[in-house]
């Protein structure tokens, strides 16, 4: 079986050396790319099953590159951690509001990198793997065989983030989730950027599937409970008889 392939995108080279030496020792296949440009190229030509993708680059920044991936149907779901030197809060926001998956800091722990590229693979290979079926909210409509999301039978592009998040929903729903469950059940690990990242992708569920704007609540100072979907009209008293 071939191993899994990343993508990093890092003008340092130092940076990068690291980053590709400890993602090799860990068993992936690595290609290292030091501008926007290139990485936008070859990421159009063979996309990645991860993107590692610093923020400061030369010709075309790694917003940009977030933006222009999460654009396009053939790599919308392609899971992204975003590496960068600005570690407010702000910047991650700002970040994970473009798609990114994950957000990392700089310095950083090599260790805790793969770790983290570990996790977010784990959870995005889940969503492939049949678990019982189609799930469906309304008219959402959400498979795990062919991962794909769709709503009134339009096809909807999320993020590989966005779709366990949804699945999860789906699979809870009548529930009261809290932000650390959410974290640890989806993301798959203790997020270290805090619980807001929850919040932003919840966000992100509710502008592209206008259906759960109200029906994805929050519940004050806790999480997110999906309320069971409104029950459709009937029109059985009201049937016409054949005309003959």
């Amino acid at each position: 079986m071939a191993a899994t392939r990343i993508l990093v995108v890092e003008d340092d080279q130092d940076i990068a050396d690291l980053i590709a030496r400890y993602l090799g020792k860990a068993g992936f296949t690595t290609e290292v790319l030091s501008s926007g440009r290139e990485a936008l190229k070859a990421i159009a030509a063979r996309p990645p099953e991860l993107i590692v993708l610093d923020l400061m680059l030369p010709q075309i920044d790694g917003l940009d590159i977030c933006r222009a991936v999460r654009s396009h149907e053939k790599t919308a779901a392609i899971p992204i951690i975003m590496l960068t030197a600005r570690a407010e809060e702000s910047d991650r926001i700002v970040g994970l509001e473009i798609g990114a998956d994950d957000y990392v800091a700089k310095p950083f722990s090599p260790n805790e990198l793969v770790a983290r590229v570990r996790a977010l693979l784990r959870r995005t290979e889940r969503a492939t793997v049949s678990r019982g079926g189609r799930l469906s909210y309304g008219t959402i409509v959400l498979d795990p065989d062919t991962h794909t999301v769709s709503a009134d039978d339009h096809a909807v592009a999320l993020t590989a983030k966005e779709f366990l998040l949804l699945e999860y929903l789906l699979q809870h729903r009548g529930r009261v989730l809290s932000r650390d469950v959410l974290l640890t059940d989806v993301w798959g690990y203790r997020y270290t950027g805090g619980t807001r990242t929850v919040d932003v992708h919840v966000r992100r569920l509710r502008e592209k599937l206008p259906l759960l704007a109200d029906a994805l609540v929050t519940v004050k100072q806790f999480g997110y409970k999906l309320i069971e979907p409104a029950p459709q009209p009937s029109f059985v008293g009201s049937r016409r008889s054949p005309v003959k």
